[in-house]
């Protein structure tokens, strides 16, 4: 698979290509997802949640998405690496929001960023763009805002709504962003933004309209089976194969069936 890089994303929108995106933390993650020819991962700051244990993405700093991306790099070689941008490292000055910007690729080695933000941001996509840092769009349901939407609800169901999201798409388009990532939209509403857009549109329980999807690894594996939104398909039960996997060896352990010699070394043997 050649190296997924910003003008051939962009493309797959005309030839109808769809795009798959997929959330990792991870090098050993990584490595599967590179294996499947996904096209693009993303160090999400969805970390704070499914890999910290936090109730929401706020807590996740600068440093938690650097460590995570250099981890992910390591186990890519031609799928595209995005990094989130954490809340309050691009809401404060436009300097320190270029620096962090600017951070994600030099340390992180990610290969573009993404922002969540309507047209309040449109004039920062804007210059992190002109440096050269590609820049996706995340309108709709934005998490790192959960405290003013008053929780994790679909966006785009009433006529306000919609217009704001329209515009958001129009406004983000003309500011340089090469993708929008749509969340938790209504789904009449993301197919409008999908075709009024000349950008590639990503879409996270904002129905099949879009022009690519992005999930959570674990969850697409079902490793929490406590977590069971409707927009999630879980392709896997993983939670249950692992925990099959540890009773089974916690029962080895206890009974001294493991481990046994072949799983040794000795002087007489290969093993040294």
């Amino acid at each position: 698979m050649p190296h997924l890089t910003i003008p051939r994303l962009q493309k797959k929108k005309t030839t109808g290509e769809k795009i798959t995106m997929i959330t990792c933390y991870d090098a050993s993650f990584a490595r599967l997802v590179e294996e499947a020819a996904i096209d693009i991962a993303l160090v999400g700051d969805s970390l704070g949640m499914v890999i910290q244990g936090h109730d929401s993405t706020l807590p996740v700093t600068v440093e938690d998405i650097i460590y995570h991306c250099r981890a992910v790099r390591r186990g890519l070689k031609e799928t595209h690496l995005m990094a989130d941008m954490p809340f309050m490292s691009y809401q404060g000055p436009r300097r320190e929001a270029m620096k962090n910007a600017g951070r994600m690729i030099k340390e992180g080695r990610a290969e573009s960023i993404k922002l969540e933000g309507g047209e309040e941001i449109a004039d920062l996509v804007h210059a992190i763009n002109k440096i050269g840092i590609p820049v996706m769009a995340h309108i709709g349901l934005k998490p790192q805002q959960v405290h003013k939407m008053g929780g994790y609800k679909i966006q785009g169901q009433n006529p306000n709504e919609e217009e704001t999201i329209l515009k958001e798409a129009r406004v983000l388009q003309e500011a340089g962003a090469f993708a929008i990532l749509m969340e938790g939209v209504l789904l009449e509403v993301a197919q409008k933004v999908t075709e009024q857009s000349s950008l590639p549109t990503i879409g996270i329980s904002s129905g099949p309209h879009c022009d690519g999807q992005v999930l959570v690894l674990y969850d697409i594996l079902g490793l929490d089976p406590g977590f069971q939104p409707k927009f999630v398909k879980k392709y896997l039960d993983l939670h249950s194969l692992a925990l099959k996997a540890l009773n089974q060896y916690k029962t080895e352990v206890q009974q001294g069936r493991f481990p046994t010699l072949e799983h040794a070394f000795s002087k007489k043997g290969k093993g040294i």
